[in-house]
């Protein structure tokens, strides 16, 4: 039986390399991409290969066309097409949007939600034509609820999350399944510029009294690539019941 490919962006590190662990611990191959810790994305690619399995890695801006289609191009030339789509880079930014300059505000919306639309985009052909695949958006409570000082990076994941919502129901007939999980405070290195007070401040706004690890964000994205061809469309919450 052939092995199932998937494909992760943003995974040189945080969320993005705990979850081509877990996959390559259950026997997938694995693609993995980042824009540009290239050393990084190596040194995951050699981990991951440690578990026996086959690695692609590749340094691009999935947020244009034209080297995502020179990732796929790869992908297809290595393992045909991706069973699991898993679109998780993405970049934060925090201040007042008044604040913002254009530039910003593009270059968020072409990582944060471009980005996802690029890759379903090439991916979802080879989908319904198997009549079968799983596309994982990697969200964030803030797409659902909003944050004041982080406009731009909300709006990115709501929209997300609408074409989360919507691509699920578009492809749904041809048994692929499309689900997003909205990440609460995750203990990775996009909050490493919180202060200790703050982030003991942050902790007891937890009811679970912690921040999420990148390994449960893993977890939840295998379960929904691996179970339940009935569950899609759907915005899953992991924040330890902060929002």
């Amino acid at each position: 039986m052939s092995r199932k490919t998937v494909l992760i962006t943003g995974a040189s590190r945080g969320i993005g390399k705990a979850i081509a662990v877990k996959f390559a611990k259950k026997g997938y191959q694995v693609v993995i991409n980042c824009l540009h810790s290239e050393d990084r994305l190596l040194q995951t690619k050699k981990e991951l290969e440690s578990y026996q399995i086959s690695c692609l890695a590749h340094v691009g801006d999935v947020g244009v066309m034209e080297e995502c289609q020179v990732l796929f191009e790869k992908i297809r030339k290595q393992f045909g097409t991706p069973d699991v789509l898993i679109n998780n880079a993405g970049i934060s930014y925090i201040g007042l949007l008044q604040d913002m300059n254009p530039e910003d505000w593009d270059r968020i919306i072409r990582t944060n939600l471009t980005s996802v639309f690029n890759c379903c985009r090439l991916a979802v052909p080879g989908m319904v034509e198997k009549k079968s695949g799983k596309i994982i958006n990697i969200s964030s409570v803030w797409g659902v609820t909003g944050a004041s000082c982080e406009v731009a990076y909300s709006a990115t994941k709501g929209g997300v999350n609408a074409f989360t919502m919507a691509l699920a129901k578009e492809l749904a007939p041809s048994n692929i399944q499309v689900n997003a999980i909205a990440c609460g405070a995750i203990d990775t290195e996009m909050n490493q510029f919180l202060c200790e007070d703050d982030r003991i401040a942050l902790t007891e706004e937890i009811p679970t009294g912690r921040l999420g690890k990148a390994e449960e964000v893993a977890d939840l994205a295998y379960h929904l690539a691996y179970k339940n061809a009935y569950l899609t469309g759907q915005i899953v919450k992991l924040d330890g019941g902060w929002i």
